[in-house]
């Protein structure tokens, strides 16, 4: 193999690598925003935590009922709704859509809470 061939295989190699690693570093971010987002509201002591929540569309909120009695939470314009929540039992719901929604406890009115989507 004469000095010419050798210096264009060393460029060939140089050049492929960035290009391998480039299409790693790709295929990785592509893989971590496949990942669903979720977040959770803890509801203690007759209160929804946070009161307003943040998230972006496609994000899954979970309830969960830390209290000693049972919660519900209901959305004020009917979109969800879940059933008696015991003690550490969850609800969920994915927001698929941008907008505010407001919600309460079906048994305790005064709790309320607040999903923003953007």
């Amino acid at each position: 193999m004469n000095m010419k061939h050798i210096l264009i295989s060393t460029v060939a190699v140089l050049l492929t690598v960035p290009m391998l690693l480039f299409a790693v570093a790709t295929s990785v971010a592509t893989s971590d925003a496949a990942i669903p987002a979720t977040a959770e509201v803890k509801i203690d002591n007759f209160s929804f935590g946070p009161q307003t929540l943040t998230v972006a569309v496609g994000t899954e909120v979970v309830w969960v009922n830390r209290d000693d009695i049972p919660h519900t939470i209901v959305s004020a314009d009917g979109i969800f709704k879940s059933k008696v929540r015991d003690t550490d039992e969850k609800f969920s719901y994915k927001f698929t859509n941008s907008g505010t929604y407001s919600y309460y406890c079906s048994l305790h009115p005064k709790m309320t809470g607040k999903i923003v989507v953007q």
